[in-house]
């Protein structure tokens, strides 16, 4: 059930909310308006008052919830009436108006509009026109002309929600913690429905907004970013010249009056405020020292591995900037990728957005390697080559997200932990899509069924709790290739393989034999041997053979 608590403004505000409760609505929505409770038990209802015209009841049910405003004069306070839509999910059972009278009065009381057996408390009414939700409309003056206790009222009213559901049977919400981000308004809904766009505003310009944050090393880079994307941008400056807030708008995206609609990036998620990106892109920004060369796919994979450790035996505030640092990965990892599992990788990073903001205050310094080797991704097309580097770096995702699943339960974070497990799953679908084909081109180039059995004891040396599952797999080719890659770049392939086990364990691995096969081929291109290692492949010690050598009566044997 989902309480939302909006606020209206000025001496009509009472007259517009009464309005638009019992109209059509703004897609023909409202069927049968109707009052299910109300502040005195016989508020005037204009859905059903068949005598009377429903306009002129309308007009005498604002003017007895106005009484007090108007009693009040000049001294009525700007914010004048309390509105919030309560609303069950599409799952639950459909509700009796009596069922729904005692909800309504159960929210008004736990947000302080009009506590139990108060007499004098704020006026307010209970409008259902559909199955699925309610309106609660008040006036923020009590009948005494006080103004109402109501602290907090957004977090008491999720409170009483959720004991609702527990009473009523209804499906559980996660209880949050403060830090999602704002959710779209019911008008911000209708109007994308309208345009036939598959998201909102607000929505789409979040995205935009974060993947400007993640692909940004420079506040100038961040504006250009946006910029690029068709985001049209206004920056807040102060007369000093200092420019402290931002505003986005899409292009189209107009009101009545034909004018942009901005919202703040505070608006569109608490960390996408100025101040807080500003801190993340000094945090993260390059170091004078440039990174050294290599793979970035690979650093990218190496460092997504290593979310795991920060998450089990790091401090609180270095794990929190890890989650925020994989998030920011996630965000950009579709425009990497093939057509195919775009979508699948759009909704794993929509999904995990929730996972990366707690009330632990992050330590984004900690994570700028990860950072830094997903913009040279991003950066360079070209690295994106065969696939092989998107999967594995999936792969480490993968498991990055479980364990930031476990660690969000363990600190009761509910949202995030139900983030992190929607995210997984459709980390696991693109997952799936995009680790067969490569898979297919790796065995492809299997070696001999001499080589491959030989390989075969190295494994189970290696994994003799696993051997026979990693052998059985039809992955195995795929691994038996890399392996012998590896021997032909001078590795030692049984060493290879003990690195690649040791990187981690593989009883949460769903697959040991392809999650064996991404850390090889990493390990195999990423550590080539030194010059005393080259020289142990080309003269091996007597009594030993070189790896990956064959023995000499092999050609013999295959004749």
């Amino acid at each position: 059930m989902i309480p939302k608590i909006i606020l209206g403004r000025g001496p009509e505000a009472t007259r517009r909310t009464i309005e638009y409760l019992f109209g059509k609505g703004r897609a023909n929505e409202h069927t049968d308006p109707h009052l299910v409770a109300s502040w005195n038990g016989f508020a005037p209802d204009p859905g059903h008052s068949p005598h009377r015209d429903p306009k002129e009841v309308e007009k005498q049910l604002v003017a007895q919830l106005d009484q007090p405003v108007q009693m009040l004069g000049d001294k009525a306070p700007k914010d004048t009436v309390w509105h919030c839509p309560v609303r069950a999910a599409p799952e639950d059972p459909i509700l009796t108006d009596a069922q729904w009278a005692d909800i309504a009065r159960r929210i008004v009381a736990a947000a302080g509009i009009a506590p139990t057996g108060d007499e004098e408390a704020c006026r307010w009414v209970a409008v259902r026109h559909a199955d699925d939700h309610i309106h609660i409309a008040a006036t923020l003056v009590r009948q005494d002309g006080r103004r109402p206790q109501r602290d907090y009222d957004q977090r008491a009213v999720q409170r009483e929600a959720r004991q609702i559901e527990i009473d009523y049977g209804l499906r559980r919400l996660k209880p949050g913690d403060g830090t999602a981000a704002k959710r779209p308004t019911s008008k911000e809904h209708f109007k994308a429905k309208r345009l036939d766009q598959d998201a909102t505003s607000r929505e789409i310009l979040r995205l935009r907004v974060r993947r400007a944050v993640a692909a940004a090393s420079s506040e100038a880079e961040f504006f250009a970013f946006l910029e690029a994307t068709g985001v049209n941008v206004r920056p807040k400056t102060e007369p000093s010249g200092d420019v402290t807030g931002y505003s986005v708008a899409l292009p189209g995206d107009v009101n009545k009056q034909d004018e942009p609609i901005w919202y703040a990036g505070s608006t569109l998620a608490g960390d996408l405020s100025l101040p807080k990106i500003r801190q993340r892109l000094t945090h993260t920004s390059p170091a004078p020292a440039p990174i050294p060369p290599g793979n970035p796919w690979h650093q990218a994979t190496a460092a997504t591995e290593r979310i795991p450790h920060h998450l089990t035996r790091g401090d609180e505030s270095s794990a929190q900037g890890q989650l925020v640092a994989l998030g920011a990965a996630l965000d950009l990892l579709p425009l990497t990728a093939p057509a195919g599992v775009r979508s699948e990788l759009e909704r794993a990073a929509a999904a995990f957005e929730r996972a990366t903001r707690s009330r632990i205050a992050a330590d984004d310094a900690s994570a700028r390697v990860l950072r830094r080797s997903v913009q040279a991704i991003w950066r360079n097309p070209a690295a994106v080559g065969d696939g092989a580097g998107l999967t594995m770096l999936i792969d480490a995702a993968l498991n990055a997200v479980a364990f930031a699943r476990h660690w969000h339960r363990t600190r009761q974070h509910a949202q995030q932990e139900a983030a992190a497990e929607q995210a997984l799953l459709h980390l696991q679908t693109a997952y799936a899509q995009i680790a067969t084909p490569v898979l297919d081109s790796l065995a492809r180039h299997a070696p001999t069924l001499q080589t491959k059995h030989r390989l075969a004891q190295y494994v189970h040396k290696a994994v003799p709790a696993c051997a026979e599952r990693i052998l059985d797999d039809a992955a195995w080719d795929a691994l038996a290739a890399v392996l012998a890659e590896a021997e032909k770049a001078g590795h030692n392939a049984a060493t290879v393989l003990d690195q690649a086990v040791s990187q981690r364990t593989l009883d949460d691995a769903r697959n040991p034999a392809r999650a064996l096969t991404w850390r090889i081929q990493r390990l195999g291109q990423r550590h080539a041997p030194g010059p005393r290692a080259q020289a142990t492949v080309q003269h091996p010690v007597p009594g030993t053979s070189a790896p990956g050598a064959r023995p000499a009566n092999s050609a013999a044997r295959r004749r």
